[in-house]
């Protein structure tokens, strides 16, 4: 598809947005929009891309069902983008969102550009169907976090083992191979170091887990590489509390499938359960939330799902990569100062109660 993306949200125009809207949805035409705002880096919750709400206006006769606001994410400007995750969120969305049995926002259009590393992706702007948008600050129930891992498990039943990864899904990224791979591992790290370096919080928590950056960079590689050989299926890859979503109804739905890469489930479910549940509240329910989960894989059709003490396990062993890239990596400047914080302590405390340092030194 031939199209020019644009490098801010002032440059973007009227060709453009039809272009890309007459690849996923043919007969309809966009006659007008308006920038409702825009928002870069370090705006709010903008971190990886910058973002833009628009208010479209279609032709007569067109766009019947399709959403008049939208939300715009391209990528920000800064020097070094993090392009792998911008070109596998525009795989989901122009691949497998049709197919993926999971709540998840309707795309208008979605594209990236190979030579310039730059995405345009338009979704609908999900407070139109009056989605609320929780945080590791919010009081989110037990039966919320249930709710968000049945659509977990849906996606995960629906992969797994599936013969698709020798075939149409053999190019997805995975947790031990891939571009996505090569900047989680080869990147990514040298942020990480600078955030520890630089931030006293961080610092102090990784020296009260008798740790550094390069032994977690070592322990979360070997976490991963163990997992590679256990059931496969896809996942989200980025589940924590804040790309959850939740409808009136009480249904949950994913947002920001930058992340998305085959995997072991266990990689979902923890980083979920984990950051969306105060301590004592996870430290209560959550091995009731996994026995729930482990049910719904059977009911969505898992012939042998994982037994609970094995699920448990690498359960434990998984939140070596929440600490490390999940929140390790993240910059105050993307979320604030507290939902960093908490997230941290919530991800720091789960590593201490489940022992994983010891669970990660059995693949050392």
């Amino acid at each position: 598809m031939a199209i020019e993306i644009p490098q801010r949200i002032e440059d973007l125009g009227l060709d453009t947005l039809n272009t890309l809207l007459r690849e996923h949805h043919p007969d309809a035409v966009i006659e007008s929009f308006h920038v409702l705002k825009a928002m870069q880096y370090g705006d709010g919750m903008v971190s990886t891309s910058a973002r833009a709400f628009l208010e479209l206006s279609y032709r007569a006769d067109t766009g019947a069902g399709l959403p008049t606001r939208v939300i715009v994410k391209l990528a920000y400007d800064l020097e070094h983008l993090p392009w792998p995750l911008y070109t596998n969120e525009v795989k989901f969305y122009r691949e497998l969102r049709k197919e993926v049995p999971v709540e998840a926002p309707v795309v208008l259009g979605a594209v990236y550009d190979h030579n310039s590393h730059r995405f345009l992706l338009v979704l609908e702007d999900l407070s139109e169907r009056g989605a609320s948008f929780p945080n590791a600050l919010d009081n989110i129930s037990v039966d919320k976090v249930a709710a968000a891992l049945d659509e977990l498990a849906a996606l995960h039943a629906r992969y797994w083992q599936s013969p698709r990864f020798d075939s149409d899904l053999a190019t997805l990224e995975t947790h031990v191979s891939g571009t996505l791979n090569d900047f989680m591992t080869r990147q990514v790290p040298h942020a990480i170091q600078h955030e520890i370096d630089i931030n006293p919080y961080k610092r102090e928590l990784v020296a009260k887990m008798g740790s550094s950056g390069d032994q977690l960079l070592k322990g979360m590689l070997a976490v991963q590489r163990h997992q590679a050989s256990l059931p496969q299926t896809l996942l989200h890859g980025d589940s924590h509390v804040g790309n959850i979503y939740y409808l009136p109804d009480g249904s949950a739905g994913l947002l920001d499938w930058q992340l998305m890469v085959r995997g072991y489930c266990m990689h979902d479910v923890n980083y979920l359960i984990t950051t969306a549940l105060p301590i004592d509240l996870r430290r209560r329910h959550e091995q009731e939330l996994l026995s729930h989960y482990l049910a719904r894989l059977a009911r969505y059709g898992v012939a042998q799902p994982p037994t609970f003490n094995d699920a448990f396990t690498e359960y434990r062993r998984t939140l070596i990569w929440g600490v490390y890239i999940g929140w390790l990596t993240t910059s105050v400047v993307n979320y604030g100062w507290e939902i960093n914080t908490v997230n941290l302590l919530r991800l720091t405390t789960a590593y201490d109660d489940h022992d994983t340092t010891s669970l990660v030194a059995e693949l050392l």
